[in-house]
């Protein structure tokens, strides 16, 4: 597409998680991208591709509300449409452990109050995706091949690796099961890991973009950050310049984001206000100044500033890595068994990781139930994100 031509983003405030109030400000959402029937044909079968990374409770601000869930989804039953709901969680991809996520976040009960149905699909098919930059095909689970149309509906919330996670990186759930961590594995490098991720978006193809911005996440996103009132609804038919907005509602420089960076050198969007026009509430209400923002688990934070041979050798001690609290461990093994190069070991119920094998994916800290993985990272490493 050419940068130049706009597209919508809606943002619209919303304080709470009232039912009527989170309603109203999706149902004009839909109004401000031109109308429902714009985007979906009534009998169609929608996917709302939610964010429900584990087991968490609502109020934890780490996966999509069930109260927004149960807003968008009735809202499209309503129109005529039916809805699923579903995600594919960390971990193995199997009915199980859906089953426990979907209770756990409070999706298992607003599936009952609208009628709309769980994904308890477990299959996975191969998507081609010529248009792939890094990904010519991606291994997704199988409910993306049996509905009409898939809508992203994401939580705004900073990520310690990405540094944010918001519509395009919320596509990654799209991937099934076991696969997410090869693909860590395949791309340790946040260049070429940020392009699978847009890679990945392009392959889903939502329609539509929402993002749950009533109560976000900063700090140590995606899971072990802190809850932040926002009180925001935004919404887009592009996930790429939904995320320039988001962004910049929390403070941060779009252009430091690696998916949007990706996004700009793609020509997928400007990463500025200059291709976006925004409708309902004026931005300006919604801007916080002191979103704690974490610094980019990068891997080349010199590059540029030192020769390479130097950089080699300095990055040996510039890396961050996983510190395992072993009084807050409960021995549950999640961080063993899915770390992507198999390098924690239980040891006496207690996980025990060698370092030299490490991607730095912090898988294991995505996915502690308990927060018990802290990331330490150098002082120098500190200074140098800051530049």
């Amino acid at each position: 597409m050419n940068v130049l031509e706009k597209e919508i983003v809606s943002i619209l405030g919303c304080r709470e998680y009232d039912y009527n109030l989170v309603k109203e400000s999706i149902e004009q959402s839909f109004e401000n991208l031109g109308g429902i029937d714009k985007y979906i044909d009534k009998n169609d079968t929608v996917l709302l591709k939610l964010n429900l990374l584990m087991k968490k409770k609502p109020e934890d601000a780490t996966t999509t509300h069930p109260i927004f869930a149960k807003a968008l989804a009735q809202t499209i039953i309503d129109y005529g449409a039916k809805v699923i709901i579903g995600d594919s969680p960390g971990g193995p991809f199997n009915t199980n452990l859906l089953k426990g996520v979907y209770k756990a976040c409070g999706i298992e009960q607003i599936a009952n109050d609208t009628g709309a149905k769980l994904n308890y699909n477990t299959n996975s098919v191969e998507i081609k995706n010529d248009n792939g930059l890094i990904l010519k095909k991606i291994t997704a689970i199988e409910i993306l091949n049996e509905v009409d149309k898939v809508i992203s509906v994401s939580k705004l919330k900073t990520h310690g690796m990405m540094m944010f996670t918001g519509a395009v990186k919320n596509m990654f759930g799209v991937v099934a099961g076991l696969e997410k961590a090869e693909y860590h594995v395949r791309m340790p490098e946040n260049v070429d890991f940020s392009n699978a991720l847009v890679d990945i978006c392009m392959a889903s193809k939502p329609i539509l973009s929402f993002m749950d911005g009533i109560v976000g996440m900063q700090g140590e996103g995606p899971s072990a950050g802190d809850a932040r009132d926002i009180g925001v609804v935004i919404a887009s038919t592009s996930p790429y310049h939904l995320d320039v907005v988001a962004t910049n509602i929390i403070g941060l420089k779009s252009i430091k984001v690696p998916t949007i960076q990706r996004c700009v050198e793609r020509n997928l969007c400007s990463g500025t206000f200059e291709d976006i026009e925004l409708k309902g509430d004026n931005i300006e209400s919604f801007i916080i100044d002191d979103f704690v923002i974490p610094e980019i688990r990068s891997l080349d934070l010199l590059d540029g500033k030192v020769p390479k041979f130097l950089r080699e050798i300095l990055n040996v001690f510039l890396q961050p890595r996983p510190v395992f609290i072993h009084d807050k461990c409960v021995g549950c093994g999640d961080c063993a068994k899915n770390c992507p190069p198999k390098v924690i070991n239980m040891v006496d119920r207690r996980p025990i990781v060698n370092l030299d094998g490490c991607i730095r994916c912090f898988c294991c800290q995505e996915l502690c139930p308990v927060e018990a993985v802290d990331i330490k990272r150098p002082l120098l490493m500190k200074l140098l994100a800051k530049l």
